[in-house]
């Protein structure tokens, strides 16, 4: 018996040893997806999120289990991925929620509210809080399972041709800014773009639009926004920790075995970790460069952002009066998020104020 054990043992440590794919994977079907990104290729950082997950799937399948990335406008437009999701047109996408804020305004709290949660305290609502199962819940109308496949951090404020010295300047300012972020920017005097990624450049460079926002340095710089608008302005009061998400056709997911949804739930946390990880290690260098290169660095003056918070909590109280769906998650996301800052001002802030005084 004792022999026999053995043989055993040594027979399995030797399988594994050589990087065979466990026995579980083997059994499995070959399975072939199709992912569609509301992102353009040349980010490397935001699109690439897709690519981590995609090889993380392939990787922990043996190759059984291939997702293909396709970039926006591919398959189908930038912001209509829900829709390709939903119907079945593919079987899964990688975008911003809040870009979907027109169907109904809950889908910005899954991706970023202005003066929401920052992008730990996301991903502690995510994960720990009831954030993951409200909106599953919520997306379960939509024929949608998310999962959490990446965060940028804080983002910047944008680029603007003319500068910002007071609320006054906003008046007529036609300024892209990402979905849900627009009603707070109309309710203070702006006029809001909702306009892909792809297409900002141009639309900055030829004055269709005055000011344009996407994510950061690191991103802003491959854009190269810094060429058609001189004025760079912090913080984005609006995406304080904007969570982008892989949402998955329902039908497509229930079909998966038990091992394959545990390895797609496993390769969208790499993935979730990776992307800001990503953004965190490559946006100072980009700053730097930026500010070299002539950008006029700036941040919001007091009176933009008390105005804009003024608004934004106007704003999530008549919606709360009109939209039940909001309702019930942004209760739960507003208590959250009160109790998160009252954490971070002590331990958190503390560090972070008296290590930015110094002369490192």
């Amino acid at each position: 018996m004792e022999r026999r054990s053995f043989v055993k043992q040594a027979g399995l440590a030797g399988v594994l040893a050589a990087g065979t794919a466990p026995a579980f994977v083997q059994a499995q079907a070959n399975i072939r997806w199709r992912l569609a990104s509301s992102f353009p290729k040349s980010l490397d950082t935001i699109y690439g999120g897709a690519e981590v997950f995609a090889k993380q799937v392939s990787d922990m399948t043996g190759g059984k289990f291939q997702i293909s990335v396709h970039s926006g406008g591919e398959l189908m437009p930038a912001f209509g991925v829900v829709d390709g999701v939903q119907n079945g047109t593919v079987e899964m996408a990688h975008t911003v929620p809040y870009y979907f804020f027109g169907k109904d305004e809950t889908f910005a709290i899954g991706g970023a509210i202005p003066f929401g949660l920052n992008s730990r305290q996301m991903t502690a609502w995510m994960y720990e809080g009831n954030g993951l199962k409200l909106m599953r819940e919520f997306y379960r109308n939509y024929n949608i399972i998310n999962f959490p496949g990446g965060n940028t951090g804080a983002q910047m404020a944008g680029w603007y041709r003319k500068e910002i010295k007071s609320t006054a300047d906003l008046k007529g300012l036609k300024f892209r800014v990402g979905g849900f972020a627009g009603k707070v920017i109309e309710r203070m005097g702006g006029v809001p773009q909702n306009i892909p990624g792809g297409e900002l450049y141009q639309a900055l460079e030829k004055g269709t639009i005055d000011a344009a926002e996407w994510v950061g340095p690191y991103d802003d710089q491959k854009l190269g926004f810094h060429k058609v608008a001189p004025f760079y302005y912090y913080p984005g009061w609006w995406e304080g920790g904007p969570q982008i998400d892989f949402f998955i056709n329902n039908k497509a997911y229930d079909a998966l075995s038990p091992e394959y949804k545990a390895i797609i739930e496993a390769a969208s946390s790499h993935a979730h970790v990776d992307m800001q990880a990503k953004y965190d290690g490559r946006n100072p260098g980009a700053l730097r460069q930026l500010v070299a290169a002539g950008t006029k660095l700036q941040r919001f003056p007091k009176d933009v952002l008390d105005l804009a918070f003024k608004e934004s909590m106007a704003l999530y109280s008549d919606l709360s009066a009109k939209n039940p769906n909001w309702k019930k998650v942004y209760t739960d996301y507003a208590n959250f998020r009160r109790e998160q800052t009252l954490w971070f001002r002590f331990a958190e802030s503390g560090f972070d104020d008296f290590m930015q005084a110094q002369k490192l």
